[in-house]
């Protein structure tokens, strides 16, 4: 096991001798017990690194370790805590509210699902709690770096892996 580790006061991360900048919430670090949906907080703890989803013509799967798969038209996540999906992918279009999970900017193109409230998930405890690329601004609550780093960070990834927010 291998800890990707997130220093969510000074912007970095850091995986074994790499280290470059990230971003979290526009809500900045918040408890994980105190995480509320759409509060735009980053939970600090310790989060199972899940797996990868890639997004078909804007990555390449080669060399990764971790389980992956690629997004689909109509794949979404759900974000409604009334919902018995909650915090769980989804199909599109659905009654209950739903991130899609492909967006019309380049931030989801590389998706690692963090095991955030997802063992199982609390509904209202923040959902779609991902590691992906870099926007130039805060996130919803995710952790998120540029492409170049991602793409140079996902092949030495691998099952049993965990971020760990600071």
């Amino acid at each position: 096991m291998s800890v990707i580790r997130v220093d969510s006061g000074a912007g970095r991360l850091s995986f074994g001798g790499i280290d470059m900048p990230c971003t979290i919430g526009r809500g900045g670090p918040c408890a994980a017990e105190a995480k509320r949906e759409g509060d735009g907080c980053t939970p600090l703890g310790r989060w199972p690194v899940r797996g990868v989803l890639l997004r078909p013509g804007k990555a390449e799967a080669s060399g990764i370790r971790l389980p992956w798969r690629w997004v689909r038209e109509g794949d979404g996540w759900s974000d409604d805590p009334a919902d018995p999906a909650y915090n769980r992918p989804v199909h599109l279009p659905r009654a209950s509210s739903a991130e899609s999970l492909l967006r019309d900017d380049d931030a989801y193109d590389v998706m690692v699902v963090l095991g955030h409230n997802d063992a199982p998930p609390v509904p209202g405890q923040g959902s779609a709690i991902f590691f992906h690329l870099s926007e130039g601004r805060p996130t919803a609550g995710c952790v998120a770096i540029e492409r170049g780093d991602m793409l140079r960070l996902l092949p030495l990834l691998a099952p049993g892996d965990i971020m760990e927010i600071v």
